[in-house]
């Protein structure tokens, strides 16, 4: 074309956990058997439910007229109240409804946050990284992501002086992102962690970008601080929605919330432009918006989710149990959201490999790493390839020179579950071990 039409940031785009999707249903097509989906955090496709006085409510607010119509910008007033009081009990930061903005999903929010800052003005964030995250950042300055590594010989923790320098000596950085409960990691950052990335943000004049869609999806002892209660003066926003937490994906409805802008005219104007940018789009869906309070509202909803979240911290405990005796991994259980991320504690090399029953798939998976790829895709691929189970490489996170791959805790069925992970450990030692 006469004139080049692509963004400088469109190689930096990159989703893994669907990518992988296509190589997965290619091989279901050869094998004819199911695949067993461990790479996607849908928890309705995996079997869960929403309880029917959830439903219910719901199906009320699908009668109510006013629900077809547009909502406001911001969102409906009435949801934003409710959220803004509930957050303001909790006694830290204190905001009002025109603090918060509705978005169609967390993707848009991101999208929105990367999208309208200053194209030098980066964000770093934690790595593994989750891609939504790393991927906009990129996208929007054309340079590969800036992070900081999270350890996983140290329970997945920040390393924190790593976090220090880079700020301290790459002044392009103006803000530092937290997943808190991680993604991908399913590590639940204490609060004195979260206090000291916030004290490093306050000495550089940085703002804070807080994915909290997992906020109240803790277990094992563990409890995920708000960046709100610790937040003091410096300017933040937060992400927070109900895809994951009803759970409720296809509604597409998250929402961010904004402390301190008012303290910082830069960080006001920001804020502003993201919200001149909703107005474009005029509103964000209605009917989830809805029914948010009466449903966080009402008091069986607490209990919905301390259910789950021992569900969650069930599953925890079978992995933890299942890799005891695999030292060729390490497995930090999780104790946040429902990823688990498995790390090899071995070199990975391109020699190793899984035996492949099938001909057909054997030449399949042979022909799509015949070019050098990263030793953990290859396991991932031969995974599919040999037991028709999909989990994601490490190497999709943006996470150095880690080799292993994320998976979740979501299947419903007990000893459908245990089979899963039980062939997930036995395949990790055939393939550790089938150059020895």
């Amino acid at each position: 074309m006469r004139t080049n039409i692509v963004h400088i940031g469109a190689t930096e785009l990159n989703y893994e956990i669907r990518k992988i999707v296509e190589v997965a249903n290619r091989i279901a097509a050869l094998s004819g058997k199911p695949i067993l989906w461990e790479n996607i955090g849908d928890p309705v496709q995996k079997g869960q439910h929403l309880p029917d006085w959830m439903k219910d409510c719901i199906a009320r607010a699908v009668r109510d007229d006013s629900t077809y119509a547009y909502s406001p910008t911001r969102g409906l007033l009435r949801t934003r109240e409710f959220l803004a009081e509930r957050l303001n009990r909790r006694g830290g930061a204190q905001i009002q409804a025109d603090d918060i903005l509705f978005f169609n999903g967390l993707g848009d929010a991101v999208s929105k946050i990367y999208g309208f800052l200053r194209r030098e003005a980066r964000v770093i964030g934690p790595s593994p990284a989750y891609p939504t995250h790393s991927s906009a950042e990129a996208a929007h300055s054309g340079y590969a992501p800036i992070t900081y590594r999270l350890v996983p010989e140290n329970g997945w923790m920040p390393d924190m002086q790593e976090l220090y320098n880079k700020v301290k000596y790459n002044e392009a950085i103006a803000g530092i992102m937290i997943i808190n409960p991680d993604n991908p990691t399913g590590a639940v950052f204490p609060e004195g962690v979260i206090r000291e990335i916030i004290d490093i943000a306050r000495k550089f004049r940085l703002f804070i970008i807080a994915d909290e869609i997992y906020i109240n999806m803790t277990y094992g002892g563990a409890t995920a601080t708000h960046v709100s209660d610790v937040i003091g003066d410096v300017p933040a926003i937060s992400l927070k929605g109900i895809s994951k937490e009803f759970p409720w994906p296809g509604s597409r409805c998250g929402w961010i919330e904004v402390y301190n802008h008012h303290s910082e005219p830069m960080f006001e104007k920001y804020v502003q432009s993201i919200l001149n940018a909703k107005m474009l789009e005029v509103s964000s869906t209605t009917l989830p918006q809805a029914v948010i309070p009466e449903i966080m509202g009402d008091p069986r909803y607490d209990a919905w989710v301390a259910e789950r979240n021992s569900f969650y911290e069930r599953r925890s405990r079978k992995l933890a149990e299942i890799f005891a005796g695999i030292p060729e991994v390490i497995l930090n259980p999780p104790r946040g959201a429902f990823y688990a991320s498995f790390v090899f504690q071995v070199p990975l090399n391109n020699r190793m490999n899984l035996r492949i029953p099938n001909g057909e798939i054997e030449k399949y998976v042979a022909g799509i790493t015949a070019e050098p790829i990263e030793p953990d895709r290859k396991f991932v691929y031969q995974l599919l390839a040999a037991h028709n189970i999909c989990v994601v490489p490490l190497t999709g996170f943006v996470c150095g020179e880690l080799q292993g791959f994320r998976c979740t805790l979501l299947e419903q069925d007990d000893e459908k579950f245990e089979q899963t992970y039980t062939s997930i450990a036995k395949a990790i030692q055939e393939f550790v071990h089938s150059v020895d």
